[in-house]
């Protein structure tokens, strides 16, 4: 089956992914900030073993520092050691406004979310497109389709880039899946607040809620049918839909909304 390189596979929608990839039959390669993390999901992908030992490879890197993208892209492009399947996951949200004269929340962000992204989905398709033969699944989101915030700006910047390199990359055997997940019970929303929704103290209504087990079984079914587009479930397929034929000026109007409801969750 090849081994599957992860980004920020020692959590969330990362971890999944490395869980449901082994479960495939591939290797694994994960890549994170924390070595400790590294090690525990690295423990845990070895004994999972359904009739096979996993073999599990570690990189600690940082994306937010191009020197350390950099050792990730040569991994990627490395003709010893190839990678079948990439998924450029790494991320987390953005808090800070737009108009904050501090941009160093930002800066990060575009370093992680958007250069790596596109450092590595580069090292990944030309490595890939040699061989005649490879997946790429960049996590973008919903949220790219709204105005939310600079997270919601550099998501849809994951999205068109994911498409943009699907059309570039067709007809190679190389094939480009832009994840678009909704709102997923993982840490990121864990630590950002952003669950309190759950209780009916604002936020996100429970209904608009994911397990991460299905959103990456739905995405790597998405994968195995070569869409370049992964929306999860029937309801967020909709919401997709609907968004995309409101007028931008409704699409602003929730935006603000759902801004306005977040704000009050996190201050409750």
């Amino acid at each position: 089956m090849g081994t599957a390189l992860v980004t920020g596979g020692t959590s969330g929608i990362g971890a999944e992914f490395a869980r449901q990839l082994a479960d495939r039959g591939h290797d694994i390669v994960l890549v994170a900030r924390d070595t400790a993390r590294l090690d525990a999901m690295a423990a845990e992908l070895r004994a999972r073993g359904r009739g096979r030992q996993t073999e599990v490879e570690v990189l600690v890197a940082d994306l937010a520092d191009p020197a350390d993208t950099d050792r990730v892209a040569s991994r990627l492009a490395d003709p010893a050691h190839p990678i079948e399947v990439f998924v450029n996951n790494a991320g987390f949200r953005v808090t800070s406004r737009l108009a904050n004269p501090d941009i160093a929340e930002h800066d990060r962000a575009l370093n992680v979310m958007v250069r790596a992204v596109l450092v590595l989905g580069g090292a990944a398709a030309k490595a890939m497109r040699e061989r005649g033969t490879g997946v790429i699944v960049n996590v973008a989101s919903i949220n790219g389709q709204l105005t939310l915030s600079g997270y919601s700006a550099i998501k849809a910047w994951v999205r068109v880039y994911s498409e943009s390199l699907s059309n570039e990359l067709r007809g190679s055997g190389v094939t480009v899946t832009a994840l678009m997940p909704g709102w997923v019970r993982t840490e990121f929303h864990q630590r950002a607040g952003t669950t309190k929704g759950e209780a009916g103290r604002g936020g996100i209504p429970n209904v608009l809620w994911l397990e991460p087990e299905l959103l990456v079984r739905d995405c790597l079914r998405d994968v195995d049918k070569g869409r370049v587009i992964s929306i999860p479930t029937v309801r967020y397929k909709f919401l997709s839909w609907l968004v995309k034929h409101l007028p931008d000026a409704t699409v602003r109007w929730v935006s603000r909304g759902i801004s306005l409801s977040r704000s009050s969750a996190a201050d409750d």
